[in-house]
């Protein structure tokens, strides 16, 4: 789906497909008591300028090791960074390989609008345990920050989620993907 050639329309699917599992899906982080009154979440408009392709170079790195309490310990270790991403952006990210759990790779980030207009934490753009791949081809990889998500950590104090590192803090605003101060009344 978010590999679809037309972007903006994968977008707004994957943004309902969203909100359903937000509403409905037992393992949803809004409480079961809120669900009624979820009137789904907020996301900056569709802008087709933030999608772009980013050129792969690989890392190696030391294992990260993040504890989430009661579910054991979550790790992740830089392989690439990518760069070349938008001239909005003017800096490497760091793509991380999960290592156990579901595996795949992960790109945590966080920009100006984190803690403003954004979860503080930063928010999530690749994670392919949940099959969020955007697609790659050769040493290139698709960036859209139009699928930029917060993780479950900022809907519930119940989950526990690795934030965006050091060298993926962004100095610029990244006004797309999902948006908001989350924990707020509506899903609480």
């Amino acid at each position: 789906m978010r590999r679809s050639p037309d972007s903006a329309a994968a977008h707004k699917t994957w943004r309902e497909e969203r909100d359903r599992l937000f509403r409905n899906h037992s393992a949803s982080p809004i409480a079961s008591a809120g669900r009624d009154q979820f009137s789904g979440l907020e996301y900056f408009e569709y802008d087709p300028a933030w999608r772009t392709i980013g050129q792969v170079k690989p890392l190696k790195g030391e294992s990260i090791r993040v504890d989430l309490g009661a579910d054991g310990e979550f790790r992740f270790c830089p392989v690439a960074t990518t760069s070349g991403l938008s001239a909005m952006i003017e800096t490497e990210l760091t793509i991380y390989r999960i290592e156990g759990y579901g595996g795949g790779i992960f790109l945590p980030f966080a920009d100006a609008t984190s803690g403003d207009q954004t979860f503080g934490g930063g928010r999530y753009l690749y994670d392919t345990i949940k099959g969020a791949e955007l697609g790659a081809l050769g040493n290139s990889i698709i960036v859209d920050f139009n699928f930029a998500y917060n993780p479950s950590c900022s809907y519930s104090a119940e989950w526990v989620c690795p934030l965006a590192p050091e060298e993926n803090r962004v100095s610029k605003a990244i006004h797309a993907g999902e948006r908001g101060q989350v924990r707020g009344p509506n899903i609480s």
